[in-house]
């Protein structure tokens, strides 16, 4: 049963995440970057993230916040990510891909603007029962409206999807 929603703080896609998780009881938190660096300046203090201890990654050391990346992929269970079929490249996301996969952990790459997106989110995350789920995709800067769309769609797949109370 999904219990919580991890992500790395910056604006855009793991922002949304995050409120729209906190928002509708899941647990929240994550790793993010040194001093909760964020592209508007810094994660608001009401995201309960745990700040790396470094910036970069040593498999990735030329990806900007490539650590909390990594970490928050091997802490979950599963990772979803959220990338518009018009966003040529995302390094970052990119990044999250390749964890992944190194990780071996379940991954849905998902274009939030698709009509089906939500169905086959719920599908996804039925299948896998996973307890802590990663959600990541691109910045605001780097794509704006992302937030929206993110709360949009999470907000419709997380209503519905059975989790554990908060304590």
């Amino acid at each position: 049963m999904l219990k919580k929603i991890i992500s790395g703080g910056q604006t855009g896609v793991d922002q949304a995440a995050l409120r729209v998780a906190r928002e509708l009881g899941f647990e929240i938190g994550g790793w993010c970057p040194p001093n909760r660096a964020c592209e508007n300046g810094t994660i608001p203090d009401d995201f309960p993230l745990i700040p790396t201890p470094y910036e970069h990654s040593p498999d990735a050391p030329h990806i900007p916040r490539s650590l909390r990346t990594e970490w928050n992929v091997r802490d979950s269970d599963a990772t979803l990510v959220l990338l518009p079929h018009f966003l040529q490249h995302d390094t970052g996301t990119a990044w999250t891909i390749t964890c992944a996969q190194h990780f071996a952990k379940p991954l849905l790459v998902i274009d939030p603007f698709l009509k089906d997106a939500p169905a086959k989110i719920y599908d996804w995350l039925a299948s896998l029962s996973p307890r802590i789920l990663n959600v990541a995709g691109p910045s605001e800067r780097t794509c704006p409206g992302i937030g929206h769309a993110t709360e949009d769609i999470l907000r419709q797949v997380l209503s519905k999807h059975p989790h554990s109370p908060l304590p």
